[in-house]
């Protein structure tokens, strides 16, 4: 993939990678890292992209890898520092309903895993492409979503 190609395929999935990076931090500052880490790891991965799946499809995959990882290591004390990024990925002006408020702090406190299929649910896709991403059938992600419904109504 040549670099001009990697632009297009970033500027074209930006907000996808945007999500995922935001459901995963509520700090500026980190949500910026992770957007950043994301990248790199789509840049170095990009030469083993063989197109076997869509590109949105491996872009999901690498930024909820990236996100997942980051959790993990945050979860063990691993201090990481911050990178400053000439962008503003988030738009102050913008301001989230009490209920969309809500759902993010919810989703925000669900595991790793069932956090990655609900934002893959909520972005539309397809249970095939789910699984796909996420490595599960489709009718896996069928039980894991009544059950992550239920968890999240039942939160407080």
């Amino acid at each position: 993939m040549t670099e001009r190609e990697f632009e297009t395929m970033v500027r074209e999935h930006r907000s996808t990678i945007y999500t995922v990076c935001y459901m995963f931090s509520n700090d500026k500052d980190e949500v910026a890292d992770l957007f950043q880490e994301t990248l790199i790891n789509l840049w170095r991965g990009s030469g083993t992209f063989r197109g076997e799946s869509a590109p949105g499809s491996w872009i999901w995959k690498v930024a909820l890898n990236t996100c997942i990882t980051f959790d993990r290591k945050k979860s063990h004390g691993i201090q990481t520092e911050p990178l400053s990024m000439d962008i503003d990925l988030f738009d102050e002006n913008a301001g989230d309903t009490r209920q969309i408020g809500l759902l993010r702090e919810r989703i925000g406190r669900l595991g790793p895993f069932d956090r990655a299929i609900v934002l893959l649910w909520l972005e539309n896709l397809s249970y095939e492409e789910i699984g796909q991403i996420v490595g599960i059938t489709p009718s896996n992600v069928s039980v894991r979503l009544v059950r992550i419904k239920e968890q999240l109504k039942k939160m407080q």
